[in-house]
C-alpha cells in the first residue's frame, strides 16, 4: 500500500534524510521518500504487517508530526508564523545592533554589571527563547534520537553566543548578545523567504486544486437541482449553462458549445464541443448550454488524475539528489567537529577564548544544508507546476536528467505528427466494377460491416464515410495485426489490408490498380486492398492531415541538433511524402506495432539516446523502451503509465516545450548545486580562519538558501 503523507517539523535536508533512515529499520515499510522541499513523504508498506496509525507514532518519536491541516493552509499558516518571529525578533532585537557602533552605558550598576548590558541580555533571552525556540526545541528532540539538523548548528551556536555572554558580564570582557540576536532575526528572515518562495513555486497545483466545482445542477425527472459535487454519481445528468465550469468528466447528451480547456491543454484558444463529445470537469463553458452525463466522479477525473501526478513528481527525487544524500547524511556531524577543531585551533595559537568561541559558533552559522537539500526538489516542484499550467505532466524527477542527454526524437505518424483522424478521399473500383453503381454499394456496406469489428483508425475512417450504409451479417471475422481483415458475408470471403497481405494470402491485385496505388500514394495517401476469393473489389485512399504545427516542432528540434524519425506502419512512398512535407529527413516505415520497441532498440544499439512520442495507448513497449516516452495523451488516457512525460491534449510544439522545461529545470537543478556547494566549500574555511563574524555569517547562510529558492523560480519564465 502506498500512502503520502504531509509532515511537520522538517528544517533541512539532514531531516528528510533522517526521516528516511529511521523509519526504513521498521518491520513492514518497504520505501519511504521524504522530499524536503514539498515536506511530503510517500511511504509503501505492508498494512498486514504494519498500520498507518502505527507508522505515525513512530515518525512522531523521531520529532517530526503529520500535518493538521491541508497542505496550502499548512504553508501559509508556516509562512505567517516565520513572518511574525521574524518580525519579532527584529523588534527586540534592533538594539542589540547599537552595542556593535555605539557604547551605550548608564552608569548605573546593578549586580556589578551596568544596566544597559542587563537590558541587552534581557532582549537577547526574549529574541533567543522565544523567537528562536522553535530551533532549540527541535535540535533537542532530534539529539535525543542521536540525530542532527540545521537546527542543531543554529542551537549551538546561538546558545553558546548566548551563555558566553551571561558568563562574561561581570568579567567585563567582550560579549555576544548581538551576535546570538542576529542569527535568531537572519535564519527566521530566511525561512520566511524560503517557505514564501516555495509557495510561489506550488502556485500551479494550487490552482489545480481550486479549479474545481463544488456544486452543481442534476437534472432529475425533469427537475433541476443544485447538489454538492460529492453528491453525484456516475450516470446522472448535469445542466451546465454559459459562462459556468463544467462540474464533472461526462459526454455531452445535449447542446453545443465553445469550452475553453486551457487548464488541461495549455491552449487558450476554445475548442467547440458538441452531443457525443467528452468534456472534463473544470473546463469553462463558453456559450451553449448543455446536458451531459456524468462518467468520471472523484479521483477518476482528468483534473484529479493531474493533481495526483503532479503531486507525485513533486514528491519523487531526482537520481542526482543520492549524492546530496549522501552529503547530507554526515554533513552536520563533520560540521560538528570543523568547529571543534576551529576553537581547538584558535585557543592553542590566540589563547583567546572569546576570539576561538566567536570563530567556532561562525563555523557553525555559516555551514548550511539548507541550500544543499533545497537544490533539487525545489526546482522539480517548480518545473512541474509550470509543466502543468502548460499540459505537459512530468511524471518523475528522473526525467529532468534524463531529457538533458536525448538526442534523437521518434515520432510515431498517428496522432502525433497528423491528426489522427483519418479521411476517405476516394475509392477506386476495379474496371469490372465501375460502371455497376448497385454492385459498388453492396461492396461498400460489406466493407464497412467488416471495417466495424476492427479497431484500426484507418478502419474507423470507412466507417465513418459509409455511416449511412445497410449493415450486414458478418461471419468468420478475423483480425490480423497492422496487415489486415478477413470475413464472410452472404458466403462470399473478403480479403482487405496491405497489398503484401492480399498477395501472401494468394488473392488477386490487379495491374490498373497497383497502379494507381502508386499513384495515390506518391500524394501521401495511405490504400487499402480489397478483394473477394473471386476477383479484385478496388482501393480505397485515406489520407490522415499533418497536425498545424508539427513542421515547425520539427524545425526547432533540429535548430537544436536533436535529429528527428518518424515511424509508421505506412508503405515507404507514403511515409517518405509525409516525412518530406514535414521537413523529416529520417523515415522508419512498414512497422508493425509490436516491433516499433525493437526500432528504437536499433538505435539506442548505435549509440542514440531516444525520446519517443506515441498516442501511449497502442505504443506502450516502444515508450518504455525509449529512454524518455512521452505519451500524447487525451481525456480517456491521461493516466498512461508507460511514458515519462504525458501531453494533454496538446499538439506537437508540445513535444519541444516539454523536452525544453525538463533541459531548463535539469540546468537550474545544477546551477543550484553548483552554488551550494560551492558556498560551503568557500564560507567554512573562511569562517574557521576567523574572517567572518557569526552576525554576517546567518546573514550569507540565508542568502544561500533564499537564492536557490528564487533561482528556481526563474524556471518559471519558460
Amino acid at each position: 500500500m502506498k500512502k503520502k503523507l504531509d509532515i511537520t517539523g522538517m528544517s533541512c535536508a539532514s531531516c528528510a534524510r533522517g526521516i528516511e533512515k529511521s523509519l526504513m529499520t521498521i518491520n513492514g515499510i518497504q520505501k519511504i521518500v521524504v522530499n524536503f522541499a514539498t515536506k511530503k513523504a510517500l511511504i509503501t508498506f505492508d498494512e498486514k504487517i504494519i498500520s498507518l496509525g502505527e507508522i505515525i507514532k513512530e515518525l512522531r518519536k523521531t520529532g517530526f508530526d503529520i500535518a493538521k491541516t491541508e497542505p496550502q493552509q499548512a504553508s501559509k499558516k508556516e509562512e505567517k508564523q516565520y513572518f511574525r518571529k521574524f518580525i519579532g525578533s527584529l523588534f527586540f532585537g534592533t538594539p542589540l545592533f547599537l552595542m556593535m557602533f555605539v557604547e551605550i552605558k548608564t552608569g548605573k550598576m546593578i549586580w556589578g554589571v551596568d544596566l544597559s548590558m542587563l537590558v541587552f541580555a534581557f532582549l537577547t533571552t526574549i529574541v533567543v527563547f522565544i523567537f528562536g525556540r522553535h530551533f532549540h526545541l527541535s535540535a533537542f528532540l532530534k539529539l535525543r534520537k542521536g540525530q542532527f539538523s540545521m537546527d542543531t548548528l543554529i542551537s549551538l551556536g546561538t546558545l553558546s553566543a548566548y551563555f558566553y555572554s551571561l558568563y562574561a558580564l561581570p568579567t567585563s570582557r567582550h560579549v555576544f548578545f548581538e551576535a546570538a540576536a542576529a542569527i535568531i532575526i537572519f535564519i527566521n528572515l530566511g525561512r520566511y523567504l524560503e517557505v514564501k518562495g516555495k509557495g510561489q513555486a506550488s502556485k500551479a497545483i494550487q490552482k489545480l486544486l481550486q479549479l474545481g466545482v463544488k456544486e452543481a445542477r442534476l437534472i432529475r425527472d425533469d427537475q433541476e437541482f443544485f447538489v454538492k459535487i460529492e453528491e453525484i454519481s456516475k450516470g446522472d445528468i448535469l445542466l451546465v449553462k454559459p459562462g459556468e465550469k463544467i462540474p464533472l468528466d461526462g459526454e455531452i447528451i445535449q447542446g453545443s458549445s465553445s469550452l475553453d480547456e486551457s487548464m488541461l491543454t495549455g491552449e487558450s484558444l476554445p475548442i467547440n464541443k458538441k452531443e457525443g463529445e467528452q468534456v472534463f470537469g473544470a473546463t469553462f463553458n463558453q456559450n451553449g448550454t448543455l446536458r451531459i452525463r456524468v462518467e468520471k466522479t472523484g479521483d477518476e477525473t482528468v483534473i484529479a488524475q493531474i493533481v495526483k501526478m503532479v503531486e507525485d513528481a513533486q514528491t519523487s527525487k531526482a537520481p542526482i539528489e543520492k549524492l546530496v544524500d549522501k552529503i547530507s547524511s554526515v554533513f552536520v556531524p563533520i560540521i560538528l567537529l570543523i568547529s571543534v577543531a576551529t576553537f581547538v585551533g584558535w585557543y592553542f595559537f590566540s589563547d583567546k577564548f572569546e576570539i576561538s568561541l566567536i570563530n567556532a559558533v561562525a563555523v557553525l552559522v555559516i555551514a548550511c544544508p539548507c541550500a544543499l537539500g533545497l537544490a533539487t526538489p525545489i526546482a522539480i516542484l517548480v518545473g512541474t507546476g509550470q509543466g502543468a499550467q502548460k499540459g505537459i505532466l512530468i511524471k518523475t524527477g528522473e526525467t529532468f536528467e534524463k531529457s538533458k542527454q536525448i538526442n534523437t526524437v521518434i515520432f510515431d505518424k498517428t496522432g502525433t505528427l497528423t491528426e489522427g483522424k483519418p479521411k476517405v478521399t476516394q475509392i477506386v473500383w476495379s474496371k469490372i466494377l465501375q460502371k455497376k453503381e448497385h454492385e459498388q454499394n453492396l461492396h461498400l456496406e460489406n466493407i464497412t460491416a467488416l471495417e466495424s469489428l476492427s479497431e484500426h483508425p484507418l478502419a474507423q475512417a470507412v466507417v465513418d464515410y459509409a455511416k449511412n450504409a445497410k449493415k450486414r451479417e458478418v461471419q468468420n471475422f478475423k483480425n490480423f495485426t497492422g496487415q489486415g481483415i478477413r470475413g464472410q458475408i452472404d458466403h462470399r470471403e473478403y480479403l482487405i489490408g496491405r497489398r503484401t497481405f492480399l498477395e501472401e494470402n494468394n488473392y488477386k491485385v490487379s495491374a490498373e490498380l497497383k497502379n494507381e496505388a502508386k499513384f495515390l500514394e506518391n500524394e501521401g495517401k495511405t490504400v487499402i486492398f480489397i478483394s473477394t476469393q473471386d476477383a479484385p473489389i478496388g482501393i480505397i485512399a485515406i489520407a490522415d492531415i499533418a497536425k498545424q504545427d508539427a513542421k515547425a516542432v520539427v524545425q526547432k528540434l533540429e535548430t537544436q541538433k536533436i535529429e528527428v524519425v518518424m515511424l509508421t506502419g505506412d508503405n515507404q512512398a507514403v511515409a517518405k511524402t509525409i516525412a518530406h512535407n514535414l521537413g523529416i529527413k529520417k523515415v522508419i516505415a512498414e512497422v508493425f506495432p509490436g516491433d516499433k520497441a525493437g526500432e528504437i532498440k536499433k538505435l539506442q544499439k548505435q549509440g542514440k539516446i531516444v525520446a519517443f512520442v506515441g498516442d501511449g495507448i497502442n505504443d506502450a513497449p516502444a515508450l518504455v523502451q525509449a529512454d524518455l516516452g512521452l505519451a500524447m495523451g487525451t481525456g480517456s488516457d491521461i493516466a498512461i503509465e508507460s511514458g515519462n512525460i504525458v501531453i494533454v491534449q496538446g499538439s506537437p510544439m508540445k513535444v519541444w516545450q516539454a523536452i525544453e522545461l525538463s533541459q531548463k529545470t535539469f540546468s537550474i537543478i545544477k546551477q543550484n548545486l553548483f552554488w551550494a556547494f560551492f558556498y560551503n566549500s568557500v564560507g567554512i574555511p573562511i569562517a574557521a580562519l576567523g574572517f567572518l563574524n557569526p552576525m554576517f555569517a546567518s546573514f550569507a547562510m540565508v542568502l544561500s538558501s533564499v537564492s536557490v529558492v528564487f533561482n528556481s523560480l526563474r524556471i518559471r519564465r519558460i
